[in-house]
This record gives C-alpha cells, structure tokens and sequence, in this order.
C-alpha cells in the first residue's frame, strides 16, 4: 500500500518572521509514514516577507510567490489547484502568520481517515472558548465568532463550533466534486468552502485547537467581512430553497 501525500500549503501576505515560525513548528518527525510537501505560497508582500521565505530550506519545500496580490481566496485557490494537479491526497492549510499550530496535523489526517464518511477536518477554537480566551482573542472577535457560528447553525441545520477557522484538511477527491474557480477571493472563502460542503453532504469533522494571537491586525475591516459573510449565507439559502 502505498504511503499517502500529503501537501502542507503555507498561505503568506505580509507574515515576516512569523512564516519561518510556522514551518518550524511543523511536526515532520510524527509524519513518517506520509509523503510530505510544503508549499509556500506568497501573495504579493510588499515587505520582508519573500526573503524570510528565501531563506527557508528543504528538499521537500516548494515556493511561489504571485506577481499580483490574488486575495486571501485566490492564493487558496492556487495551493488547491496545484494539490489537484499533482495527485495528492490531502491538502493541509496553514497561515504564515503562525496563528494555526501545526502540531495538530498529525491529529487532523488521524482523524479524516479515522472514517471514510469524513471529507475535511477543521481546527477550531471554540470547542473549549476559555481556550480561546487564554489565546488572546480579541474580545469582539470572540463575540462575533460566537454569534455568526450559531447563525449559521440555525439556519444551516449544523453543529460545527467555529465556523471562522482558517485551519482545514481537505480530501483532494472531494474537492474534485467542487468547483473551486467559481469561489471567492476574499477573506470569506472558508465560509464559503463550508456552504459548499454542506450543501452536498460532505461531512466537515472538527478537532479541538488552541488560539494563538500575537496582536496582529487584519488587513479587512471587520464589518465589511460579517457583511460579506451574511451576504454568502443568503444567497446559500436561496439557492438551497
């Protein structure tokens, strides 16, 4: 039986020293019996960011960095796009930011094999919100993840517990089933990557993580991404009824 691939895609806008910290923390050694790449893609930072990622080293690390700036969505799109087009069975989403610990992909890819029925994996930082808390969440972001999560659930009929995470593992099959070109490019792609999953039965499978913030600001104003969010979870639903 052969060993499965696995692509760890590294998301970077304006990440600096924190996208070296991020490939540091990847367990390499608890993932022997995969095969393994990292990919490192860049969107078009303007600053320090493409020499810290020159500078990281290994046979198995593949780096790209976009002439133009293709959005937090766009930049996803071009990591699942090459995972498609080069056989890999799972494709493994982390921020060069370093807010997603990669120490629990081992647990994610255990997980999504742990039943066949199960076709992504989040990490989310709401199973326990002292957590979360403890993390150094910004307080209007842990109200507002409270509150968007169980709008949604309401209205989707789900139970997910975080329902903003940027953390996934997807099954490269099931994205073939996903018409990845006609998605976002903005901030809200993972939200509506999950409509997508829900609205063809694909299970989404959640592990617990913890959150950690180091005093980042986001580039998007918040009000613009709740707005753009309700403005997905409309039109989800008109097309559902």
């Amino acid at each position: 039986m052969k060993n499965k691939k696995v692509l760890i895609f590294l998301i970077t806008y304006k990440a600096k020293t924190r996208v070296v910290k991020a490939f540091n923390g990847i367990p390499f050694k608890k993932l022997k019996k995969y095969v393994v790449d990292v990919l490192i893609s860049d969107d078009a930072s303007n600053d320090k960011t493409v020499d810290y990622i020159k500078g990281i080293r290994g046979k198995n690390v593949i780096k790209k960095f976009n002439k133009i700036n293709l959005g937090y969505g766009g930049n996803i799109k071009k990591c699942l796009k090459y995972s498609l087009n080069n056989d890999y069975d799972y494709a493994i989403m982390l921020h060069g930011d370093a807010q997603y610990h990669p120490r629990y992909i081992p647990s994610m890819l255990k997980k999504i094999q742990s039943n066949p029925k199960i076709k992504a994996v989040t990490g989310s930082r709401m199973k326990n919100k002292k957590d979360a808390l403890k993390g150094r969440m910004p307080i209007y972001k842990f109200i507002g993840n409270i509150l968007l999560t169980k709008i949604t659930n309401i209205l989707l009929r789900s139970n997910f517990s975080d329902c903003h995470t940027g953390y996934w593992l997807y099954s490269t099959n099931t994205l073939k089933k996903i018409n990845i070109n006609d998605m976002t490019n903005s901030l809200n792609f993972d939200q509506q990557m999950r409509f997508k999953f829900i609205k063809k039965k694909l299970l989404i499978s959640e592990i617990p993580i913890k959150t950690i913030y180091a005093g980042e600001k986001s580039s998007v104003h918040l009000l613009y991404a709740i707005k753009y969010f309700l403005k997905l979870l409309y039109f989800y639903l008109f097309q559902r009824y």
